[in-house]
């Protein structure tokens, strides 16, 4: 639990903002409402159309839950604040436990941890919800998950089998006080029953709230794709939470838009970051498929780009509903539907430009944010977007 009792809460967006301790009143730095998806900007990523929401939602069945915490401000006093942090989770479907979807993962360079990789890996499919945090709260996230599956799960450990939780982490420690893993297991299974489909909230909420990316405040991003009537119209939809790059090398539709913006005196503070992209998809391929899907997100990470840095944790997830694995099935044999190697292009497509804009909207939609010792994180200036960008 907290250190600190709970003093209420606000909504905005379908998120709900918890108020710890003693956080002044939210202002702009943190309130979303001013901010602008890319495309809201007047910028088209790709040419394959957006779902309904333009979202990892977008993909039926897949729900998203935030838990965001922001209190406190001034000097760090480790393990009291200031509190600049939260969690996001992924459930990619209703009874995923008893329903597994086929899963593989990618990792791009692994200063960095995502659990439980090992075993998607290893048996090929996803069997529980994901959940984003910081570094130091990861433990703790993990328990939050295993709380909330042993709830909905009672014979978990007893008649059934375990759980090796998923969890991805980036630090937030400029901004947050890390030591203090303020993410507790309850914030975790308050993401987990609240999460749903629809329209996502992005940027400075869940996860996401004290990520910095490209030299700008990042966090939570998301978008989608929807594949022509000719390949299926499959939907495949990204979630990121963005941590990473460097301000002289941010590039949209590739043109270099970053080295307008960065100063000599930015360049001192830039350090190294990661990024955590989940990539959903109801077309019905394997976990050798997904692991081929993963790899090219980082394709729609380096259109931003990123080189991969020697210290960035670059982990990409990707999970398909379009089959269902049983648990523990009865008869020997189960029947999947697979799409034919020589028909995923298109997917590949869509991985690709739904990860670019995820990403893009990450930096659009995050507010200004400042947090211990009066560390500020800026919000990518929207207006300077006007005239660099060839639509």
């Amino acid at each position: 639990m907290l250190d600190c009792p709970l003093t209420g809460f606000r909504v905005w967006g379908g998120v709900i903002i918890l108020l710890v301790c003693t956080a002044p009143p939210l202002s702009a730095e943190t309130h979303p409402e001013s901010r602008k998806p890319i495309r809201e900007i007047g910028i088209t990523i790709g040419t394959l159309p957006t779902g309904a929401f333009n979202a990892i939602t977008d993909v039926p069945g897949v729900r998203v839950g935030h838990t965001t915490l922001i209190s406190g401000h001034g000097a760090l006093r480790p393990g009291f604040g200031p509190i600049r942090t939260g969690v996001t989770v992924v459930i990619p479907r209703d009874d995923v436990w008893n329903h597994k979807v086929p899963a593989a993962s990618f990792v791009l360079n692994g200063t960095g941890e995502m659990t439980g990789l090992a075993w998607i890996e290893e048996a090929g499919f996803l069997e529980y919800p994901i959940a984003l945090t910081n570094t130091l709260n990861a433990p703790r996230v993990a328990n939050g998950v295993m709380n909330w599956m042993l709830r909905e799960y009672p014979a978990i450990g007893i008649t059934d089998d375990t759980l090796t939780p998923v969890v991805a982490e980036c630090d937030d420690s400029y901004l947050n006080d890390s030591q203090g893993r303020h993410v507790s297991e309850d914030h975790v299974v308050h993401a987990l029953d609240n999460a749903r489909s629809g329209r996502i909230a992005q940027g400075t909420v869940g996860a996401g709230t004290g990520m910095r990316s490209y030299g700008y405040k990042g966090g939570i991003g998301t978008a989608s794709r929807v594949l022509h009537a000719s390949d299926g119209e499959y939907v495949v939809g990204v979630l990121v939470n963005a941590n990473h790059g460097r301000r002289q090398n941010l590039m949209i539709q590739g043109e270099a838009v970053g080295r307008r913006f960065v100063q000599k005196t930015e360049l001192s503070q830039e350090r190294e970051g990661s990024i955590i992209i989940i990539v959903a998809t109801n077309a019905p391929v394997t976990s050798r498929q997904l692991k081929r899907l993963a790899k090219r997100a980082s394709l729609g990470l380096a259109r931003t780009g990123t080189i991969g840095r020697h210290g960035s944790g670059d982990f990409v997830l990707a999970f398909s509903t379009g089959n269902v694995i049983p648990h523990y099935p009865k008869a020997p044999i189960y029947t999947m539907t697979v799409l034919s190697d020589t028909h995923l292009n298109p997917l590949f497509s869509a991985v690709v430009e739904a990860t670019e804009e995820a990403i893009l909207n990450a930096l659009t939609m995050a507010s200004t944010t400042t947090g211990r010792d009066g560390h500020t994180a800026e919000a990518m200036p929207l207006d300077l977007l006007n005239g660099l960008v060839t639509r």
